[in-house]
């Protein structure tokens, strides 16, 4: 394992919209998920050797000292540009000792993970929750295990997270799915959709966020539709997206209204919370007046 320098680690957002969080953590650079899609590779975030993880050092004493200055306790999202639960960390415990100080700052915490790892901290989100807001979010795009391993060759099975889902829910954790990206011509059949919402209300999710299209901009363009041609030889798949989409960032499925009507029914019928105001209010509302704080 490789480290690199870092002058902070808790970082304030511009904004509380994704999950309501007011603050990021990532001790790690890059991951080793290989998905095909990921919008982290974009030239934008600088990291041309995305594929090779590193971590940062004195993560956790940057970390501790940012969190005993802070005024109030912050609600941190994790995994927004790499994977906490990178294969590393079962050894590293970065990401569990970032959770215990938080832990001990009163801190609640949003994750975003693809790994299954996740549960091994069960005990400490149950700590948290305690005390603060918790929203774990495993992230499922197809329950497909063989479309899955071409789109996302070196994370776990889409049935270990949704195991991963399965034992959080047990533990009582808030927890979920994230649907997204939902590529289309490839995950946006209406059965695909509705199947990762069955069998995320089987294992137990109290909600599951879609995301019905992908993003593509430079850097990731050229290496989601390279990979997607060598993945899916024959289909011309890099010519239906350029045909359809050109170079537009946001480039949702063309089935997307229809999805969403679908897709919405179907979690009202299971019981998911699925929009994010409801998602972040069911996360926060037994913390008090803290809640106030997540929209400032």
């Amino acid at each position: 394992m490789e480290y690199i320098p870092a002058k902070h680690i808790l970082l304030r957002t511009k904004t509380t919209a994704w999950f309501g969080t007011d603050h990021t953590v990532n001790l790690y650079r890059g991951c080793c998920h290989g998905c095909l899609y990921c919008d982290s590779r974009s030239d934008c975030y600088r990291n041309p050797n995305f594929d090779q993880v590193t971590a940062k050092a004195n993560a956790l004493t940057i970390l501790r000292d940012e969190l005993a200055r802070k005024i109030r306790p912050a609600f941190v999202g994790m995994g927004a540009m790499s994977d906490p639960y990178n294969p590393f960390e079962a050894e590293l415990l970065l990401t569990r000792h970032a959770l215990e100080l938080l832990n001990a700052y009163d801190c609640g915490v949003s994750v975003d993970t693809k790994s299954d790892l996740i549960v091994r901290d069960a005990d400490l989100y149950q700590f948290i929750q305690a005390h603060s807001p918790v929203i774990c979010k495993l992230t499922v795009t197809t329950t497909d295990e063989a479309l899955a391993a071409k789109l996302e060759p070196r994370a776990p099975s889409p049935a270990r997270r949704l195991q991963a889902v399965e034992a959080l829910a047990r533990a009582g954790i808030f927890c979920g799915v994230l649907l997204m990206p939902v590529l289309p011509f490839l995950e946006d059949r209406t059965e695909q959709v509705l199947d990762v919402v069955d069998r995320s209300a089987d294992a137990g999710a109290r909600f599951i966020y879609p995301g019905f299209g992908v993003t593509m901009r430079p850097g990731q363009r050229e290496y989601f539709l390279q990979n997607l041609d060598r993945a899916f030889p024959g289909e011309h798949l890099s010519q239906r997206y350029l045909a359809r989409y050109g170079n537009r960032y946001r480039c949702s499925s063309p089935r997307a209204r229809t999805l969403w009507e679908r897709f919405a029914q179907r979690c009202q019928e299971r019981g998911l919370l699925y929009q994010m105001p409801h998602i972040v209010s069911a996360a926060t509302r037994n913390y008090g007046d803290r809640q106030l704080t997540f929209f400032d």
